[in-house]
């Protein structure tokens, strides 16, 4: 059967294109998305980094908003204890108003950036990392739940109010956000390119088995789990693999924690990788979701049956513009082929 596919894009850096570039990159892709069948594009928040242009999700997902028919936006995610919680309800709403029923507020406790950057942002940042279940309750609050009556701030109205919300998701990489979406009764997206999988399928089972079904507007009856993967493709699976180059050299960049601009298979090949490196990459493609598009369709389908997901976000950075785009339409065509869910 189909997968349920959506993208999630960090607006990548490439070397020898600026931050810029990358933000007019995901807005051409997004375009294209909408035709191709996507069920949401969601855009990741990071700040002061060198790989990541995209710092202000809420941004980006009006601009798209404006340009796209069908296909749903929304943020994966907000940092949350970066803000305050009225000023994102109201941020959200806006959006929904410019697309009714086409916007997710994807919601995280984790920085997307160095500890210093963090005290930029928000000067009580340890202090407000604390606060995020009661910040996502505030959030639901403001959302239309309406805020406990006894609440300082209960008589405080998140404008522009109307018929439809924003849909609500908790995001993460560990058990936490699991348990706060399973408490709340909320949608839940493991960042599985984050941790390599590791720890992804305890916290779907914490999620599942701990979720407490709601009625209210906003909240959900059952739990619905999704997971963001790394994966590419290409015409072949030689080309997907020469297109992961880039990939792998970052990523052992990243495990050092620098965060450089996304190299070109180019620089990538011309690197002297240490035997130390080499095996960690001889690892990494062991695990990597990479190859001809039927091939990477039918890792996506085991991975999200053994994690009993409901849908998967493809994130995939490429120093080739027109090389990402066309693994995202060979791998949009290929769901198409299969027959649809009854």
């Amino acid at each position: 059967m189909r997968l349920d596919l959506s993208i999630l894009d960090q607006s990548s850096v490439a070397s020898g294109r600026s931050p810029a570039e990358a933000i007019r990159e995901t807005l051409a892709l997004a375009q294209l998305a909408d035709r191709w069948g996507y069920r949401r594009y969601w855009l990741a928040e990071h700040h002061n980094s060198a790989s990541h242009a995209g710092t202000a999700p809420e941004i980006l997902i009006a601009a798209i908003a404006a340009t796209t028919q069908r296909i749903r936006i929304g943020s994966a995610g907000v940092m949350l204890p970066h803000y305050s919680a009225l000023k994102v309800a109201e941020q959200f709403r806006v959006l929904e108003a410019i697309a009714p029923g086409r916007i997710d507020l994807g919601v995280g406790r984790a920085p997307g950036s160095d500890g210093r950057t963090a005290f930029a942002l928000n000067p009580n940042a340890n202090e407000a990392a604390e606060r995020f279940p009661q910040q996502v309750g505030e959030l639901m609050g403001w959302l239309g739940d309406g805020l406990p009556v006894n609440h300082p701030f209960a008589a405080v109205r998140a404008q522009p109010e109307g018929p439809t919300r924003p849909e609500l998701w908790i995001l993460g990489s560990s058990d936490f956000g699991a348990q706060l979406a399973a408490y709340f009764g909320l949608p839940y997206c493991f960042a599985h390119f984050i941790t390599d999988g590791r720890g992804s399928e305890e916290a779907m089972a914490i999620y599942r088995d701990g979720f407490r079904p709601q009625q209210a507007p906003g909240r959900l009856a059952a739990p619905h789990g999704a997971l963001a993967v790394f994966a590419l493709t290409a015409g072949t699976e030689a080309e997907a693999w020469r297109l992961f180059k880039s990939r792998e050299l970052w990523r052992l960049s990243r495990d050092r924690g620098v965060y450089p601009p996304l190299p070109s298979v180019e620089e990538a090949e011309a690197y002297a990788y240490s035997a130390e490196e080499q095996a960690k990459v001889e690892r990494m493609r062991q695990r990597a979701i990479v190859g001809a598009p039927e091939q990477v369709l039918a890792k996506l389908r085991d991975v999200a049956a053994a994690h009993g997901a409901a849908e998967v976000a493809v994130l995939t950075p490429c120093h080739d513009p027109a090389a990402r785009q066309a693994s995202f339409r060979l791998l949009a065509e290929a769901n198409a082929a299969l027959p649809a869910a009854a």
